[in-house]
């Protein structure tokens, strides 16, 4: 199974984080990196983009919550949950306000955890401030931009960003000529498949190696596919 979710956990506590990293070690869509302060947890942030981020309140350099207002104005847009030993009201209004989008109290069980977080990374990958994934790409939906490794971007149309937004959400499923023309275009009786097909085949000139043998914006029987993983 590929790697879906960059997680990283900042957390002092060596045996939580040590509890943590053998529950993970579990489910292979996780790829863990660890902070044990919140200046580690700025240097990795600097260096490496996360998908989701598990944050202690109680980190030995800074309180967690001033760590996840930096983070926010650092224009870090990924899901963070605060892990706190405080189960008052205001704590969690307190972590919510700094731009938290969920609080999890000490002792927990994993599998509400773990719930919790799918259920965040879902939330977000719907959302415009998402940064998704596909191929070599980076694709940033609200900015209507493709990024790759090694720098180059990759302007798309609005149409292009929203054809590749839907099949990505699509799950990597088929999805039909019909379905896309009514997602991206609306009910417009002027708009025909062919119009789709030029612009499926103007991003295949921009995301494909080979344009004439897609590798990623696949046809299918009906539809269209976007392949988002090793299949």
């Amino acid at each position: 199974m590929s790697i879906e979710c960059r997680l990283l956990v900042v957390e002092d506590d060596e045996m939580l984080s040590d509890a943590l990293r053998e529950q993970f070690s579990l489910h292979a869509e996780f790829a863990l990196s660890f902070a044990q302060s919140a200046a580690e947890a700025f240097d990795l942030v600097a260096r490496s983009e996360f998908d989701m981020i598990l944050l202690d309140v109680g980190l030995p350099d800074q309180d967690g919550r001033e760590t996840c207002k930096i983070l926010r104005r650092q224009k870090i847009t990924a899901p963070i949950i605060m892990l706190t030993g405080a189960a008052t009201e205001a704590d969690t209004i307190l972590g919510l306000d700094a731009g938290a989008n969920d609080y999890v109290t000490k002792p927990f069980r994993f599998g509400v955890l773990l719930a919790r977080i799918r259920a965040h990374l879902r939330q977000y990958e719907t959302s415009d401030a998402a940064i998704l994934h596909f191929g070599p790409y980076e694709f940033r939906p609200a900015i209507k931009q493709l990024a790759t490794g090694d720098g180059e971007k990759i302007r798309l149309t609005e149409k292009e960003a929203n054809i590749l937004k839907f099949l990505y959400r699509a799950s990597a499923q088929t999805v039909s000529r019909e379905t896309l023309l009514h997602e991206v275009w609306g009910y417009n009786a002027q708009i025909t498949t062919h119009t789709l097909e030029t612009h499926i085949y103007r991003l295949r000139q921009k995301i494909e190696a080979d344009p004439s043998n897609a590798k990623l914006l696949v046809t299918e029987e009906g539809g269209y596919r976007l392949i988002t993983a090793d299949q």
